[in-house]
């Protein structure tokens, strides 16, 4: 499914603020009016949910920006299995391997989760704002940084975490743990496989956690997940008040015939 191409300009409202700013040579540039606004070698587009900003194997020609909406990145391997690498939101950007020095292939598959408004970036007009805006080639690096501290984070969360907890911390994310001012937020609809990709297990047991997590009280869900604060509990402590639940019980081996006799007779003795 292609993307929708918007020829009005999308207000946007983010923590880049609208004021100009001063770069190093003198020059204003109003970094949230060019991420907001169509123009020379940018277009804005809307997708629909399941639609795809690009594809795995296809060209990397562009950069998106997240003016509006949630996504995720996905990958197949040469079986068919699909994994969920990361979720995307308001603000973010995607596809910035085009501006690799040799221009490659995508190598994973961008789909929009809920309805999306983004700014699709030419390959070079990205390269040349990035050079001539000091001011604009900054918030880029600090969005690449924080990406990868986000890799690092999940690389360790899955080495050394519970599924349960990775779980939770995907959960808290998603909900955008962190705003002030609210104590549960609702979450676009994801299923329970795309969730077990993202923390490296089954649907069933991501099932058994949410089950779980809504006895609890940390969530509530019918069709959508609302999300509570008290959810972190699962993050900053190693025991839930029912942790022995999640635990199989060891079942007690019966004794044979022959050890039976002889625990008797040791017994008597």
């Amino acid at each position: 499914m292609r993307a929708t191409k918007i020829d009005s300009p999308f207000s946007q409202q983010s923590a880049l603020g609208h004021m100009p700013m001063s770069d190093k040579n003198g020059s204003t540039f109003d970094r949230a009016a060019f991420l907001a606004q169509a123009g020379l070698g940018r277009r804005i587009i809307e997708l629909k949910p399941k639609q795809t900003f690009f594809t795995q194997g296809n060209q990397a020609d562009s950069v998106f920006y997240l003016q509006h909406g949630r996504a995720k990145l996905t990958v197949v391997s040469r079986s068919g299995k699909e994994a969920t690498i990361t979720l995307l939101s308001t603000g973010d950007f995607v596809g910035e391997e085009c501006l690799a020095a040799v221009l490659g292939m995508r190598l994973a598959t961008a789909t929009a989760i809920s309805t999306c408004l983004a700014l699709e970036i030419g390959r070079e007009e990205m390269i040349r704002v990035m050079h001539e805006e000091h001011t604009f080639s900054d918030l880029f690096l600090s969005f690449l940084l924080a990406r990868s501290m986000r890799i690092q984070a999940d690389l360790v969360d899955h080495l050394f975490n519970s599924s349960e907890k990775r779980l939770a911390r995907i959960l808290l994310l998603m909900a955008q743990f962190g705003k002030p001012g609210e104590p549960k937020t609702l979450l676009p609809k994801i299923s329970q496989e795309t969730l077990a990709e993202m923390i490296g297990t089954t649907r069933s047991r991501v099932s058994f956690f949410m089950n779980r997590f809504r006895k609890l009280g940390f969530l509530e869900y019918n069709g959508r997940i609302r999300v509570h604060k008290s959810l972190l509990n699962v993050i900053l402590h190693d025991q839930l008040p029912d942790d022995n639940a999640v635990k199989p019980d060891i079942p007690l081996v019966p004794p044979t015939r022959s050890r039976s006799a002889k625990i008797s007779q040791t017994a008597r003795n």
